[in-house]
């Protein structure tokens, strides 16, 4: 195992506020952005990957802190709503794991699991948003699909997600009024399939409520490499688990769980049977079909940094030597230019990958 001195940087950053001790501590540095001949900025964070037996073979900072997963959890999320009998093609399971774009394939997947169970958009609660994609938002301005150009809880990037919640309520018959409610039967299952999944049930629980107004519940970035590691692999140990189908749907619809240019579709169109999430605050997991998974926080919670820190920790977790695997498909992900003048000038680069290549040695 490869862990990262952290020391240095743990001492320069400690202290603050009782909120933000915690997750400060041990930070490390994840990557640097590199202008010119100098490192302009550095993003701290925590990261851990793991290997097919769960073993962690590269550790920087503290994997164990309590972290807010944000929408990293959804693939989660959607195995509770599979064991709680949500029934639907495997694009619209992705969709309902999704971060998506707002283009108009996400949005008219969204409407058709709503139709599904005879309800209309007036039924999400999720937070009204414009779409993430500019163009989307352009083209949701110009032709809405419903209502008025404003924002709406269509468009916003969860709502594939909540019209599953739905969807999964009235399969049960729960309440979709109150659905939610951190105690509604629905986030109750939640609740417990993210204590199974990752593992963390000796570490304080904390709920709170995500942006698109759902309940979020905390974890630690071990914990969720082992969530990602089991759904990864589910395939290859149970293929009709639902763990399996959550793995099979989003690693065969890539393009409904982000959209276009979007780094967590661009990761598993290059890596086959990648199960990937990314989630705001600088948070992403993502586990292979051996089993070998990673998570990491930018502890900042920019998304700048995310692409080469992923494109490096896959790489740390074998996916370079899987079968199908694009060659140049991770050196892409990677490649994140800094800009000057309208013209690369220096990129951003993780800086864990060369201490991994040196402990492999």
């Amino acid at each position: 195992m490869v862990t990262a001195d952290a020391a240095a940087a743990g001492r320069a950053v400690r202290g603050g506020s009782t909120a933000s001790g915690s997750v400060l501590h041990d930070a490390a540095p994840l990557a640097e952005v590199i202008r010119g001949d100098l490192v302009e900025s550095v993003h701290l964070g925590h990261l851990v990957v793991l290997d097919p037996a769960g073993r962690p073979v590269l550790q920087v900072g503290n994997p164990t802190t309590p972290i807010w997963p944000r929408s990293s959890l959804k693939p989660v999320q959607l195995l509770a709503m599979l064991r709680a009998g949500l029934e639907l093609p495997d694009r619209l399971l992705a969709l309902a794991s999704a971060s998506h774009n707002g283009e108009r394939f996400h949005l008219e997947g969204v409407l058709q699991i709503l139709a599904s169970v005879g309800l209309g958009v007036e039924a999400l609660q999720n937070t009204p948003d414009l779409p993430l994609h500019p163009p989307a938002a352009l083209d949701w301005h110009v032709a809405p699909l419903v209502g008025g150009p404003g924002p709406s809880s269509l468009t916003q990037n969860c709502s594939g997600k909540h019209a599953a919640m739905l969807a999964t309520c009235l399969v049960q018959g729960w309440d979709i009024e109150t659905y939610l409610s951190p105690e509604h039967p629905l986030q109750r299952a939640v609740r417990g399939a993210v204590l199974e999944m990752t593992g963390d049930a000796e570490v304080v629980m904390h709920t709170t409520v995500d942006g698109c107004g759902a309940p979020l519940f905390s974890t630690t970035l071990l914990g969720l490499a082992r969530a990602f590691s089991t759904l990864g692999a589910a395939p290859t140990v149970d293929v009709r688990s639902h763990e399996a189908r959550v793995a099979r749907a989003v690693s065969a619809h890539p393009e409904m769980v982000g959209g276009t240019g979007r780094d967590v579709t661009l990761a598993m169109q290059a890596v086959p049977g990648l199960i990937a999430k990314d989630g705001a605050e600088g948070v992403y997991a993502a586990g292979l079909p051996d089993g070998s998974a990673l998570a990491f926080k930018v502890l900042d919670g920019s998304a700048r940094a995310r692409p080469a820190i992923l494109a490096a920790a896959l790489r740390a977790a074998g996916a370079a030597g899987l079968p199908g695997v694009y060659p140049g498909g991770l050196d892409g992900l990677g490649r994140v230019p800094v800009l000057g003048g309208g013209r690369p000038v220096g990129e951003v680069r993780a800086v864990f990958a060369d201490a991994y290549a040196e402990g492999r040695r």
